[in-house]
């Protein structure tokens, strides 16, 4: 297939989808060994669930799993179960065949390394896509799926839930002005097929970012007090960010019209509502740029680790994983 050609489904997909978004979309979903699979089901399928999004139903699947990987191993039959048996949601052999069932995709694979495989055939069939956290298992894999969708002109975004959080959206939306400092903390467990903040700390870093903002320059990482990881980030104009390991979703934004507790999780349901309005308008509410960089933000904090705790530039760790 040429490149007029890719580009010309692209955009006769996608016009598809802004035709059935009057409707109810039909969502497919690749990777069904997370519990984020049967939580977003539930909140798109459920009309009785609280926080009920309509707009959308789950109707297709990819089981998908990573047998080295225990978490994915040992949860995926039981997830899948769930949705055949609970949810009516029909599986399919590839995600080839998936796609051509459905208006947008879900991937929400637990192991990032699958993710630009995975994501591949949707953005072919200029299908929308939500990616869940990890964007991907490197920062090469991400800019290769955001090159792709860029000139598919498909939709495709990626997010943690904890950016949702109405503390931190309030901060994002000016309550103190320009920040000029913030600190979260996340559970940050490793995870060894992935780089060290890629598996649990991005909940953190997306909260970070949230109120941050895009222009961090460099990266030091070092140890709290009782040894948990502390990445401290400089950003242009002098702004300090700063992520820990702790057991908590905490965090607290400086600005210049005061300060404010940022990072609590307030559920799974805003982040939904957000992916489906992308689905239907075509608009990813967060910028590719942005997402490239905190996951610079964390593949350099892993560099800083194996410097003992060197500054490191996300120019640098870009370079290397191909972008600018």
């Amino acid at each position: 297939m040429n490149r007029k050609s890719f580009l010309t489904l692209g955009l006769l997909a996608f016009t598809a989808v802004c035709s059935a978004s009057a409707a109810e979309l039909r969502i497919g979903m690749i990777g069904l060994d997370t519990s984020h699979v049967p939580a977003f089901t539930d909140i798109l399928n459920n009309p009785q669930n609280k926080a009920h999004v309509p707009g959308a139903k789950v109707v297709g699947a990819v089981k998908g799993g990573s047998m080295d990987i225990p978490s994915s191993r040992d949860r995926v039959e039981g997830f899948t179960k769930t949705l055949v048996e609970k949810y009516n949601v029909k599986l399919y052999d590839t995600v080839e065949e998936l796609v051509k069932n459905v208006d947008a995709v879900f991937i929400e694979s637990v192991d990032g390394r699958p993710h630009l495989a995975q994501a591949i055939p949707v953005i072919k069939a200029g299908k929308p896509l939500f990616i869940d956290k990890p964007m991907a298992g490197s920062l090469k894999d991400a800019l290769e799926i955001f090159r792709l969708a860029k000139a598919a002109k498909v939709p495709v975004w990626s997010s943690s839930s904890l950016r949702y959080g109405k503390a931190a959206q309030a901060v994002r939306a000016g309550s103190l002005g320009k920040v000029t400092y913030a600190e979260t903390t996340s559970p940050a467990g490793l995870e060894e097929h992935h780089p060290d903040l890629y598996w649990y700390g991005v909940h953190g870093c997306e909260t970070l970012f949230t109120v941050m903002g895009t222009g961090c320059e460099s990266v030091k990482r070092g140890k709290t007090a009782d040894g948990k990881i502390e990445v401290t980030g400089k950003w242009k104009g002098g702004r300090t960010g700063i992520f820990r390991e702790a057991k908590g979703y905490t965090g607290l934004a400086k600005g210049e019209k005061g300060e404010a507790p940022i990072g609590a999780y307030d559920g799974y349901a805003p982040l939904v509502v957000e992916a489906i309005k992308a689905f239907q308008t075509g608009v990813v509410p967060v910028k590719p740029e942005e997402t490239i960089e905190i996951l610079a933000f964390m593949e350099a904090a892993d560099e800083s680790k194996r410097r003992g705790g060197a500054e490191v530039t996300l120019a640098e760790v870009l370079k290397k994983a191909g972008g600018k």
